[in-house]
């Protein structure tokens, strides 16, 4: 099965760094969201992105140009449909994940492979609502998409071989290195990763340490390049705590219970980087402040 065109569907901070990562990899990709705003932020982004891959001497001038002239943004998701494969990375909710394949049914061709870059939710249950489970799988991508090397392949159920081979060309050809996990609650890495980022918080909310004290002691001890705490805030705390829930709930084991604080700061709306404020506050000039 030959892929030439890609469909992403979400011009978030996973989606516009898939767009561009396919384009600099020769694919036609439409790039769709439900925000014009958003769209033109992604568009932006990319761009600026690539321009700093020249200044460095990553890519060409003339490869960033024809990449850019293969990305097409667009609000109307039926354009997405048109093409061979869809790679959906919108909001992790699984009821906003369903109702986007949902609208997208009626306008694929026949051949179209459906994927969510998902992180968590359950690939067998999302292809279920499909009429093409058999040509359904997880493709989940690592952030920031440009320089992480990891892309886990997530089969479901009824994901057939031929569905398997297509998606792990594309990685290949974005020269990634596919890791295959089985469809389990948080795959592979972020099972591992976002308890330690919640124990990280339980640690924190218990005053074992300051923000300071447990990233710092992360970094020099475990040689990390970055704190669990300054990580989760370049994740998202929302995207932490649906991940932990996904987690709770499904492997039913309270050692996944997610920790009181991150529920507090998601309830606050502190989310991170994207709302400049989250264990670290962001909105300063010099270095972030820790909040606690």
């Amino acid at each position: 099965m030959e892929i030439g065109s890609i469909g992403i569907v979400g011009a978030g901070q996973m989606g516009n760094g898939i767009a561009h990562v396919c384009a600099l990899a020769g694919y036609d990709v439409v790039l769709t969201d439900v925000s014009q705003d958003a769209l033109d932020a992604a568009t932006a982004l990319i761009a600026a992105n690539m321009d700093r891959q020249v200044s460095r001497e990553k890519i060409a001038q003339a490869d960033r140009d024809a990449a850019m002239g293969r990305i097409r943004a667009t609000m109307t998701l039926a354009d997405a449909g048109g093409t061979d494969l869809v790679i959906e990375a919108a909001t992790e909710r699984e009821t906003v994940k369903q109702a986007i394949f949902e609208d997208l049914l009626p306008h694929l061709k026949p051949n179209t492979i459906l994927t969510s870059n998902t992180s968590s939710i359950s690939i067998t249950r999302l292809a279920s609502r499909t009429d093409r489970p058999e040509k359904f799988m997880g493709f989940h991508f690592m952030n920031p998409v440009p320089i992480m090397q990891l892309v886990e392949l997530i089969r479901g159920i009824a994901t057939d071989e031929e569905t398997y081979q297509a998606c792990r060309g594309v990685v290949d050809r974005l020269e990634k290195t596919a890791a295959t996990a089985e469809d389990f609650p948080a795959f592979i890495v972020n099972r591992i990763l976002m308890p330690m980022i919640n124990e990280a918080v339980y640690t924190l909310y218990e005053g074992v340490g300051t923000v300071t004290s447990i990233d710092t002691s992360l970094k020099l001890g475990a040689n990390h390049p970055m704190g669990p705490l300054a990580l989760a805030d370049f994740i998202g705390l929302d995207t932490c705590l649906a991940i932990m829930n996904v987690l709770h709930d499904g492997l039913a084991d309270t050692k996944y219970r997610p920790c009181p604080l991150l529920v507090k700061y998601v309830e606050a709306g502190w989310l991170g980087r994207k709302s400049q404020r989250g264990f670290y506050d962001y909105r300063g000039e010099g270095e972030p402040v820790p909040t606690r």
